[in-house]
């Protein structure tokens, strides 16, 4: 590999992270498995009481 294309190759790959960075985070918090049954199991033992009007 010349000198050319690998300085070109490390310039794009640090240009590419650099605009990951500034990209938007729309992922959400990843939950493991076991907590979402804990929070399952929570909410099934605390029923939500709506007030009827």
């Amino acid at each position: 590999m010349n000198r050319r294309k690998k300085l070109n190759q490390i310039l794009k790959a640090n240009a590419k992270k650099a605009s990951a960075k500034l990209a938007p985070k729309n992922k959400d918090k990843y939950i493991s498995k076991a907590d979402r049954l804990k929070l399952a199991a929570e909410s099934a033992q605390n029923p939500v009481v709506t007030p009827e009007s």
